[in-house]
């Protein structure tokens, strides 16, 4: 009777979880080689993005304002910003120490700002790094809150916009197991293709640090005409990803800005 149920057991697993084939298992070495090689180039990529950060606010004259959305380790943007003025924005969730100067979500922080009680409702940054949650929905809600306290000439930088694989832009960021490792850019990238339609502002991507996208209201470049990936599926973004991100290499970058 324990052998007919072990066997009726075997049987029911191999419906439910099919023996992989020796091909199936060399294509899967194969998807997670290819997405370590990617890291590699990706971690080896220049400029940094506190370096792009850094190439903006020289590029304002007079007394600037930074803000900081998302830090968890200031060692790792925030302290190698050089700015006299700036403020950061972190909950704690990542660095327990969260050494910032409002410990609050983003949405909390724009709610508080927007009724004048923390800083001034008025107040205008000169550059706001967006780095926080890496879920389309926040970002792209962080991206319109970040606007209204943008300058007129001043410049929204977005992190992660440009995931190499699936893995990476996966939305569990606690998949681990993933060909992508614990490397995570999340779905900022549909964020950055939506404002992609936006008419009032300009959209860059820089291809380096992972994606360094830059969103300004001053007129540098028409919004996309076409909606070529309307149910934002990851496959068309690769096939179109210069298109879908406006991507171009920081010299380029640096000549359309001066």
């Amino acid at each position: 009777m324990e052998i007919d149920l072990l066997i009726m057991t075997k049987k029911l697993l191999r419906t439910i979880i099919p023996i992989k084939t020796f091909e199936q298992i060399l294509s899967e070495d194969e998807v997670f080689s290819q997405a370590f090689k990617l890291n590699n180039i990706e971690v080896n990529k220049r400029p940094y993005r506190f370096e792009v950060i850094n190439f903006l606010l020289e590029k304002r004259k007079g007394d600037k304002k930074y803000l900081e959305i998302g830090v968890r380790n200031p060692e790792d943007n925030f302290n190698k910003i050089n700015c006299k003025t700036k403020y950061s924005v972190d909950p704690g969730i990542e660095f327990k120490e969260n050494p910032v100067d409002f410990k609050l979500t983003s949405d909390a922080f724009f709610n508080e700002l927007s009724k004048g009680n923390i800083l001034d409702k008025t107040i205008k940054f000169d550059v706001i790094f967006i780095d926080g949650l890496h879920l389309a929905n926040q970002v792209y809600k962080d991206i319109l809150n970040a606007l209204d306290y943008l300058s007129e000439d001043g410049f929204i930088v977005v992190h992660d916009c440009n995931p190499p694989t699936e893995y990476h832009a996966r939305e569990d960021h606690d998949f681990t197991l993933s060909p992508a490792r614990n490397l995570w850019n999340g779905s900022v990238w549909k964020a950055f293709y939506k404002m992609r339609f936006n008419t009032e502002v300009s959209c860059f991507c820089i291809d380096s640090d992972w994606g360094i996208g830059v969103i300004t209201k001053r007129k540098y470049t028409e919004p996309l005409i076409e909606d070529f990936n309307p149910f934002l599926e990851y496959f068309i973004f690769d096939a179109q990803r210069k298109e879908s991100l406006n991507l171009m290499d920081f010299e380029t970058f640096k000549s359309m800005i001066i």
